[in-house]
């Protein structure tokens, strides 16, 4: 083939080969690393949880919830907000549904209107 001619190529798809070969090595070496790395992220779930749950009334964990159907990104942003605001003790109070909506408003883009005229 002609593209197995070029050095670089083939130095670039022989060094692919051997990272290829090195993780399966590492993850049959230590089957457990895997595990591992699942339990820290179950862990950082559940602390992210249960500080949620901590800050935010039922109402705005449900209305959060929602939002994350409908708009991950918009949900995790939101989550991230809430988490800085707690972890520097700027909520005096749970976080309440009215104001989980005046920070959606701030964070979520503007919605453009579409108006249809009918000639």
């Amino acid at each position: 083939m002609a593209y197995e001619a070029d050095p670089e190529l083939a130095e670039l798809r022989r060094r692919r080969v051997q990272q290829l070969q090195d993780s399966q090595a590492v993850a049959a070496g230590n089957p457990y690393a895997n595990l591992a790395q699942q339990a820290e992220l179950d862990r950082r779930e559940a602390e992210r949880a249960e500080v949620l749950r901590r800050v935010m009334t039922p109402e705005a964990r449900e209305r959060l919830g929602r939002i994350r159907l409908a708009k991950p990104d918009v949900a995790q942003a939101v989550e991230q907000q809430v988490m800085a605001l707690a972890a520097t003790g700027r909520l005096a109070r749970p976080l309440d549904d009215t104001t989980l909506r005046a920070l959606l408003e701030r964070i979520m883009p503007e919605r453009r209107e579409i108006h249809i005229t009918r000639r």
